[in-house]
């Protein structure tokens, strides 16, 4: 499982480290290799938020007691993703910037404030974004700690009734062993008095014969 996690992990470094690049790169190039590096861009972001989702499902299948290490690693990996949406949203707004300043002249120097306040209302949003999403995520973890523990309560009642099943099945054998020992000791006792019974039987048997026998001569 955890290494299945760190494969993804490295894909997600090498990808977030290409993108990074070809985002510092977009300003700096002729418009036509601008439009198909933004592309590219586009693909890769695609990728890497395809990546953070198989992230997520591998987290959600370790066990809770190891699962914290690793929520704190893709809270860091959803953030990194988050700032460089928001660098490419920046890259590309400073693109159509260009290319319009570029068709317009100077009165394209007009739209340096609508720039800055769109930057301004795109940092909001990101920011809103990544608090519902941590929220979102805490809501959906607290949910799986609640399930776990609902299950760990249902094993323990099973393991509990079955060691109260096992008590009473001890109980009734040991009740079946102790009447048979009483029945067993009862026999032997009646045994050992018949043996007495007879023996005495015996011994009148033998006097009264010897006692005849005196008394005819």
């Amino acid at each position: 499982m955890s290494s299945d996690f760190e494969g993804y992990e490295q894909d997600f470094a090498v990808l977030t480290a290409e993108i990074t690049s070809k985002i510092s790169r977009v300003p700096r190039l002729p418009p036509d290799e601008k439009k198909q590096m933004v592309a590219n861009v586009e693909k890769q972001l695609e990728e890497a938020r395809e990546l953070l989702e198989q992230m997520d499902l591998e987290v959600r299948e370790i066990p809770p007691q190891s699962r914290g290490m690793y929520s704190n690693r893709m809270r860091s990996y959803k953030q990194e993703m988050g700032k460089l949406e928001t660098d490419f949203k920046r890259s590309r707004i400073a693109y159509s910037d260009e290319v319009r300043n570029e068709l317009l002249g100077d009165a394209g120097n007009s739209s340096e404030n609508q720039r800055a306040h769109l930057l301004d209302n795109t940092e909001r949003l990101e920011r809103s974004s990544r608090r519902l999403e941590a929220g979102y995520q805490i809501a959906v973890e607290t949910e799986q700690i609640g399930q776990e523990m609902l299950e760990n309560l249902s094993h323990d009642r099973e393991k509990i009734q079955r060691a109260r099943d096992r008590l009473r099945e001890a109980d009734a054998n040991l009740g079946k062993s102790s009447r048979i020992l009483t029945g067993m000791l009862r026999r032997i006792i009646q045994n050992r008095i018949l043996l007495v019974i007879l023996g005495i039987i015996v011994v009148i048997a033998i006097l009264t014969a010897i006692t005849f026998f005196v008394r005819g001569h």
